[in-house]
């Protein structure tokens, strides 16, 4: 009898990313993060985690990722059910994930421990780091992401020391909500300094504790970003997608199946 997959999951369509085979580094049964995001449409983190540590053996995720045929998708993408750099082995799954696959390898961070070198190093590897800013102080990052010992002027020092390192592609998002969408001017001033490969402006269309700004709202703030590339959660028209687990797709994605909106 052929095991379940506990840590692979999708394929998604993902408006970032194109067909994203979900790779999740932490758990097969639980959120484990350091942030408790109001938007998170994986509900509330129990218990806040900020501890790397290794929670996946390389050889697991080597076996489960080895059943699924070649060029299956656009990017193999870390993500899952919380906060992919807390994963200690990361930069050793995703050299183990290269040597055995040809599609590219995709990052999702929250930015916050990209102060740490050897976090940094990790990331190194990946071909595309999409890394979250959504706030411009403190308070507002408290509110918005639900952080709890997370200094923000540190998590803006690791974002600027990774981006003078990182040769590969390389993009900022922000989930636009009601608390930050004034601050527009802000959030722009910051990428600029950043200087991303491009912006991506999401706003939470899949179920979770915020609602989602309208398509105009977010076109709009388009506008407050010159000289980079930005893309938005509307721009990309929706694909379906068949996931081999939908279960274990929900459990890391969110229920996508219920957008509120066309995407």
């Amino acid at each position: 009898m052929i095991n379940p997959f506990r840590y692979v999951y999708g394929p998604v369509y993902s408006w970032r990313l194109g067909k994203s085979l979900g790779v999740d580094p932490l758990s097969d049964e639980k959120k484990i993060c350091n942030m408790n995001c109001n938007y998170c449409q994986l509900g509330n983190t129990a218990q806040l985690f900020n501890e790397r540590k290794e929670f996946v053996p390389v050889s697991d995720l080597i076996e489960e990722i080895g059943r699924i045929p070649s060029f299956f998708a656009d990017y193999i993408t870390f993500s899952g059910r919380g906060e992919p750099t807390l994963a200690k082995n990361l930069g050793e799954m995703i050299r183990a994930v290269k040597k055995v696959r040809r599609e590219k390898v995709a990052v999702i961070t929250n930015s916050s421990l990209l102060h740490l070198k050897d976090v940094q190093d990790d990331l190194m590897q990946a071909d595309f780091v999409l890394a979250k800013l959504d706030a411009v102080n403190q308070e507002m990052f408290n509110c918005i992401d639900g952080v709890c010992g997370i200094d923000y002027a540190l998590l803006l020092t690791g974002l600027g020391e990774f981006r003078a390192r990182y040769k590969g592609k390389f993009a900022l998002q922000m989930m636009l909500v009601k608390d930050n969408i004034e601050h527009l001017h802000e959030l722009s001033a910051l990428a600029d300094l950043l200087r991303p490969n491009e912006i991506q402006l999401n706003t939470p269309i899949r179920p979770s504790g915020q609602p989602p700004l309208s398509r105009e709202q977010v076109q709009k703030a388009k506008e407050s970003f010159k000289g980079t590339h930005v893309i938005t959660c509307y721009d990309v028209p929706a694909e379906k997608t068949v996931p081999f687990d939908e279960s274990a797709t929900v459990a890391r994605h969110g229920n996508y199946r219920k957008s509120r909106y066309t995407y």
